[in-house]
């Protein structure tokens, strides 16, 4: 349940949670069958806006949104995984199969929890073991049970270590890589995408783990922490009030909900 004197709440509502979001994307695509049930259901290449919009929207739910829009939009999102199949090597596979959903899970809070981490955001130990359990809830989303997914920092790079040898690049995995280097965007958008290549796309997919980007198999940046700290200095200038009118404004509707006391903070963290 939404809790504003969580780590999450705090640690969400940072600019450099969308670098992180796209990070996790990149990190995603390196598991074949998970990779494979986005590439074949998926209509990203069509409405690439749509598509990162709608998990971003889903993700800021589960830590920002009332109890009655969490659950409505977490038995969508169910319904949704339980019509689909994807095909890697002839067989059928369910997009919600619990082995998948756990990789997407465990992918979105690492890369948020490590990303954040190398951007400077600062949080101790204690609270970054308390940030995993804190997200064993959006686990639960999505139909995983609680007690079975990572908990903590050891428990998230026993789950890697174990994982790794599954994954690899892939055609889809190329797929997935090219489309967050430059999403295909018309009219006045595709004019930046020059831009979001450089300091977005492949800042994100060089703040991915070492060994993930070692399997994508291209050069990272070599001082993307030095770049990813600049951004978010630089985000942070921009006043809290203008950055939560961003899309999809669920935090915008809980400090309405709840009042300014709970406006996520540093200072406010457990």
């Amino acid at each position: 349940m939404p809790d504003p004197n969580s780590v999450s709440w705090q640690m969400h509502a940072d600019p450099t949670m969308w670098i992180a979001g796209i990070a996790s994307l990149y990190l995603q695509s390196l598991h074949p069958r998970a990779v494979a049930g986005v590439v074949q259901n998926s209509n990203f290449q069509a409405d690439p806006l749509g598509r990162l919009k709608r998990t971003a929207d889903f993700v800021g739910l589960g830590v920002y949104g009332t109890d009655e829009e969490i659950a409505e939009a977490a038995a969508r999102v169910r319904a949704t995984h339980r019509s689909l199949r994807g095909v890697v090597d002839g067989r059928t596979f369910r997009l919600d199969e619990p082995e998948l959903l756990l990789w997407v899970h465990c992918s979105e809070v690492y890369c948020f929890e490590t990303v954040m981490d190398r951007a400077g955001y600062g949080l101790t130990d204690r609270q970054k073991d308390r940030y995993y359990d804190e997200q064993r809830f959006a686990a639960s989303l999505v139909g995983l049970h609680e007690d079975e997914v990572p908990g903590s920092r050891r428990e998230m790079a026993e789950y890697f270590d174990l994982m790794r040898p599954e994954l690899r690049r892939t055609a889809d995995s190329d797929v997935i890589y090219d489309f967050l280097h430059g999403p295909p965007v018309k009219g006045w958008l595709s004019r930046g995408l020059p831009v979001y290549r450089v300091l977005v796309g492949h800042l994100a997919y060089s703040v991915q783990p070492d060994w993930a980007v070692e399997l994508h198999g291209r050069a990272p940046y070599k001082n993307a922490d030095r770049w990813l700290r600049m951004m978010r200095r630089t985000a942070l200038l921009v006043p809290g009030k203008i950055r939560r009118l961003t899309p999809p404004g669920h935090l915008k509707r809980a400090i309405e909900r709840h009042g300014r006391h709970v406006t996520p903070s540093r200072a406010r963290l457990p």
